[in-house]
């Protein structure tokens, strides 16, 4: 429980002790919810994000021994949830052919005040945007995480992401305000 309450103060590089069973539930009991908020950005079904991160826990319980930067494993942990996502989106495309559209979820309490429509707008917009660019506005509008974390996320040079952040939040303004 103290590594929990370590890993909720400072990241992960604040248990460094902690062996590689329980790294996987600090890191559950910290990013767990997060993760699947930023996979639900990327697909449009809960359950489907709910699955991507359950995955992707599998995947890093398989992979704890060959961590050798404790450091590093929730912005590993981030980019697997962002590849299952990139990957559930490409084998949706040849599904949503030959199905009728899903149903959206019921909308949040959150979704409801600020406007499901202007929601929808913005995320259809972040959807469009070119891969990288995509990636970097949502791990820094939605997770909030600093670049030098969406750096380590995506295997990028911190000013690499402050060009795709830059690039992607033009390319939304202008989109966004082309719809209004």
């Amino acid at each position: 429980m103290e590594a929990v309450g370590a890993l909720q103060e400072g990241g992960v590089a604040a248990v460094p002790g902690v062996a590689a069973d329980d790294l996987v539930v600090v890191l559950f009991r910290a990013e767990a919810a997060r993760l699947v908020s930023l996979a639900r950005f990327f697909v449009d079904d809960r359950t489907a994000a709910e699955d991507l991160v359950q995955e992707a826990f599998i995947r890093l319980a398989r992979s704890t021994s060959r961590i050798r930067d404790r450091e590093r494993a929730a912005a590993y942990l981030r980019s697997i949830v962002i590849n299952l996502a990139r990957d559930h989106n490409r084998r949706g495309l040849v599904s949503l052919r030959h199905r009728p559209p899903a149903q959206p979820d019921e909308p949040s309490a959150e979704d409801t005040v600020a406007g499901e429509h202007a929601r929808q707008e913005v995320v259809a917009a972040v959807r469009a945007l070119p891969r990288r660019q995509r990636d970097c506005v949502a791990l820094r509008y939605y997770l909030e995480l600093p670049v030098e974390e969406i750096a380590r996320t995506l295997g990028l040079s911190p000013n690499s992401v402050k060009t795709h952040l830059r690039r992607g939040l033009r390319a939304l303004a202008t989109t966004l305000e082309e719809e209004r």
